[in-house]
């Protein structure tokens, strides 16, 4: 038994005693691995090389699980736990750009692209990042304008164009990177795997943020880049559809980030409302405060029990039905994962103060922003009602064609 009593919200639920369905002895175990990892490796260096803008190289990473253990709420419990630094800095360095630039690799592609490359990735002895937004095409991905034209020779593709706020890409030997192989919209477009450091056409530069320093924001030039025609990820102008089957992982665990460090907001604030003293008693007596911190502390735990059950779905599920089901309400739980960290880090700043405020812009625009992604939920929602009535052979009452 612990020997102090935990700060109110500073864990989810599960963690802080109560009872829950979801979580096995595996998960508990796994939980307990990697905060020892995070305790020992990362929350006392997490400031300074937030600061700096660098991380040292992390020897080793959490194990002791079994690969046919895993499940999407071991996912949820190491992604969780690596956002308890209280910024994403550091955390992003070590796993984004593996995330999310890997597994398109390992899904879609075919053996002989994986042996090239997924030993030297999953060992760490080479670096990889995801790269699709572009300075003219955010959230619009459909509208990329990268353009990676067949030689004459027909063995190359020649890639021509610029990618923009591309996470770890400083450090990445590799991008999985969107172009466009054939005409205009999301149709023409296809995933390569671009050489990047020293590679003869690349050029990049690191750009700057309020938040997220450590992580290696990139910019990202390329001049008649030859890449083989062999890294042609799946099939050619299929890459709009892969990217987005990757978007539905990147999403929830932006949420799961988010959630936490919103979380270590509230509960830093709390903690100090306790102590600190002003017109003659502690904040914490201030009904005013008191209001405050209670208003984030119910958008806080809202949002991380519906991201629970989120990640509990997708892990019953098949990847496709997940897909297919749940798109639309992890684009809404990702916009959402945004508003609460304005709230709590807002609240957190006027209390008391704190670095996680920085992180706000970064949390909202990352995965499709907020504005995109709650138009996004909608209509992925409306159309999968409306292929689900006309499956059971009923006309929908929505004559709409979002």
């Amino acid at each position: 038994m612990s020997s102090t009593v935990p700060i109110p919200f500073s864990e989810p639920p599960w963690l802080m005693g109560l009872p829950s369905a979801y979580y096995t002895e595996s998960h508990r175990a796994w939980q307990k691995t990697c905060r020892t990892f995070v305790e020992r490796t990362l929350m006392e260096g997490a400031p300074a090389w937030e600061k700096a803008g660098q991380v040292p190289g992390i020897h080793g990473l959490p194990g002791g699980l079994r690969v046919e253990d895993f499940d999407y709420l071991h996912t949820l419990i190491y992604t969780d736990e690596m956002a308890r630094i209280g910024t994403k800095g550091p955390s992003g360095a070590i796993t984004i750009g593996f995330a999310f630039g890997l597994p398109p690799i390992l899904a879609f592609e075919s053996r002989l692209l994986q042996e090239r490359f997924a030993p030297d990735l999953i060992s760490g002895k080479k670096r990889i990042c995801i790269a699709i937004t572009e300075p003219g095409a955010g959230s619009d991905v459909a509208n990329i304008e990268t353009t990676a034209v067949r030689s004459d020779c027909s063995n190359y593709y020649i890639v021509n164009g610029s990618k923009k706020w591309i996470t770890n890409g400083i450090w990445s030997d590799y991008a999985t990177m969107l172009v466009r192989t054939g005409g205009s919209g999301p149709s023409g477009l296809s995933l390569l795997i671009i050489p990047l450091k020293g590679y003869e056409g690349v050029t990049m530069r690191r750009m700057q943020f309020i938040g997220q320093t450590a992580a290696g924001t990139t910019f990202i030039d390329l001049e008649d880049v030859k890449v083989p025609v062999e890294n042609l990820i799946g099939q050619e102008n299929h890459g709009m559809s892969y990217v987005m089957k990757n978007f539905n992982h990147e999403r929830l665990t932006i949420s799961i980030t988010v959630n936490r460090l919103a979380r270590v907001a509230v509960s830093s604030t709390f903690e100090y409302c306790m102590k600190r003293e002003a017109f003659g008693k502690t904040l914490i007596a201030q009904p005013v405060v008191r209001n405050r911190l209670a208003r984030c502390g119910a958008a806080l735990e809202s949002h991380y029990m519906w991201v629970e059950g989120l990640v509990y779905q997708v892990s019953k599920m098949t990847k496709g039905r997940a897909n297919a089901e749940l798109g639309g309400l992890t684009a809404l739980a990702k916009a959402q994962s945004g508003m609460v960290l304005n709230e709590c880090a807002n609240t957190a700043v006027l209390l008391f103060g704190g670095r996680i405020y920085r992180e706000i812009m970064g949390s909202r625009i990352p995965g499709g922003s907020e504005d995109v992604m709650l138009d996004l939920s909608i209509r992925q929602l409306l159309r999968l009602y409306q292929v689900k009535t006309k499956e059971l052979g009923f006309h929908s009452r929505s004559s709409s064609k979002l």
